[in-house]
């Protein structure tokens, strides 16, 4: 389910406002990449290049690499690297479940609360887990509320407007302390010739929530399926379909997020605890868990570094944001002979503080300026790139690869970037297939990478590539361009 729901959680297009720079010498810029932005009308001025070589090769550039760019996705190798540097690869979030009384056999008289801490995994499955855990503890009746603590995040947290309005699309998700399964509904539509239907599977299961079964079957080509099934999700608990479903596009999957928070805790907890044959007779709130509150089962998230490769290769905007806002929490002083320096671990992982973007975004620039790199040009929001606001240099993204690739982080920070024609968001890219381990990025008059070549020489390189024009979708084959002409030259 994790896997499947990665993918979508995609940036959205997002116009990134303001004038084009005036186009100052495209020297260094090499030629077949120049002449494919000038293909695509993209002024030089709104592009910028980097190569630094890591280990004594032969190629360097630096075009425009000074200028506040707008990175898109990219800006997420700096939210991850920060967030190994300090947090450490083995850090962990945790979820509770505990009772406001003590259980009495196998009957609960008080309320189940739910503490959460904000972990970005926290997928239906391992909710499934915690649940079915808390059942073996021989607790069948549960008589009070089901309570959600997100006291580890603040209340700000989850206001604001998406980047673009559409609060189905999953990807627009708000940061939670307590996220189950990205608040997202998998549409699974699967057609049947012989009944001449699509038959339409649901999950996770959420209760209350009721899903046609099927869809009728129709000739012609998938084009716009989504729009061809003309849904209907004003009725949040009773979406439908008025339209039809082409029996060409084979089975297709649609994320949705119907629900609020609250509800979709609710719907999904009530689902699997029935399942688990246990009976609920309460509602669903907000509230703290007490100093007295039993504790009875709890989760653990996957380790960091793990998370990361989820963020990193398949572009994950919820992740991030959640890893972002983690890196703001009063966490103990780090250990070691150097408090501070990459590879650091932190003495405690409990989160003592409320998160918020503002804590976080003065934790990075702290730990910059700790470590040597300061980017006075660096404006954070989210820490995911999903943003109009942020931005960076090429030359100061450049640098943070240099610093990663000299760290002890360097093996999980690398491993975490898609492979070019292997995986992740770098799947179907053909240039410097095999050698180039790439993150990507994406918005409307946006296209970045940054990454790491490795040449076809065996010289390795940190590469940063950026273009914010409004021509920028028309400028992929410049950035595949510049990969080649790296692991080809370097």
């Amino acid at each position: 389910m994790l896997a499947a729901l990665l993918c979508v959680l995609l940036g959205a297009s997002a116009v990134v406002p303001g004038a084009a720079r005036a186009a100052p010498p495209a020297a260094g810029i090499p030629p077949a990449v120049q002449v494919a932005l000038e293909q695509a009308h993209v002024a030089a001025g709104n592009s910028a290049f980097v190569v630094v070589a890591l280990d004594g090769g032969p190629l360097q550039l630096a075009h425009n690499d000074d200028a506040a760019m707008n990175p898109a996705s990219t800006m997420k190798l700096l939210s991850t690297y920060v967030a190994l540097a300090t947090l450490g690869p083995n850090f962990r979030w945790r979820t509770q479940l505990l009772a406001s009384r003590r259980p009495v056999g196998p009957r609960l008289d008080g309320d189940l609360i739910v503490r959460g801490s904000g972990d970005p995994a926290l997928v239906i499955e391992q909710w499934w887990l915690l649940i079915e855990r808390l059942r073996a503890l021989g607790i069948k009746d549960i008589r009070g509320d089901l309570v959600l603590d997100r006291s580890s995040y603040a209340a700000a947290v989850e206001a604001g407007p998406t980047l673009d309005g559409n609060q189905l699309r999953p990807y627009n998700v708000a940061p939670d302390a307590l996220l189950v399964n990205f608040k997202t509904l998998s549409l699974d539509f699967v057609p049947d010739r012989a009944a001449g239907v699509a038959h339409v599977i649901a999950t996770p299961q959420l209760d209350g929530v009721s899903v046609p079964s099927h869809v009728p079957l129709a000739d012609g080509a998938c084009a716009d399926w989504k729009g061809q099934l003309k849904a209907d999700f004003s009725q949040s608990r009773a979406p439908t379909f008025g339209g039809s479903y082409a029996r060409a596009c084979g089975n297709k999957t649609w994320h949705v997020s119907l629900l609020t928070p609250n509800d979709y805790v609710l719907a999904s907890f009530r689902a699997l605890w029935k399942e688990a044959g246990g009976s609920f007779h309460g509602t669903v709130r907000e509230g703290l868990a007490q100093d007295n509150a039993v504790p009875l089962v709890e989760h653990e998230s996957p380790p960091l570094a793990e998370v990361i490769r989820h963020i990193n290769k398949n572009s994950n905007n919820v992740m991030a944001r959640q890893l972002f806002l983690t890196l703001g929490t009063d966490l103990a002083e780090p250990v070691g002979s150097n408090p501070g320096e990459p590879g650091s671990l932190w003495a405690s992982e409990a989160v003592t503080s409320p998160a918020s973007a503002e804590r976080s975004i003065r934790a990075v620039h702290a730990w910059l300026d700790q470590q040597g790199l300061r980017m006075p040009e660096l404006v954070l929001q989210n820490g995911s790139g999903l943003s109009r606001e942020e931005r960076i240099s090429a030359a100061s993204l450049a640098r943070l690869l240099v610093h990663a690739w000299n760290s002890s982080q360097m093996p999980d920070f690398v491993a975490s970037l898609p492979l070019a024609g292997v995986d992740g968001t770098m799947k179907r890219r053909p240039a410097a297939s095999g050698s180039a381990y790439i993150k990507t990025g994406y918005l409307s008059e946006v296209r970045a990478l940054a990454g790491y070549v490795f040449a076809a020489s065996g010289h390795r390189y940190a590469v940063v590539a950026l273009i914010n024009d409004a021509h920028a979708e028309a400028a992929q084959a410049a950035h595949d361009e510049f990969l080649q002409w790296v692991w080809r030259q370097g």
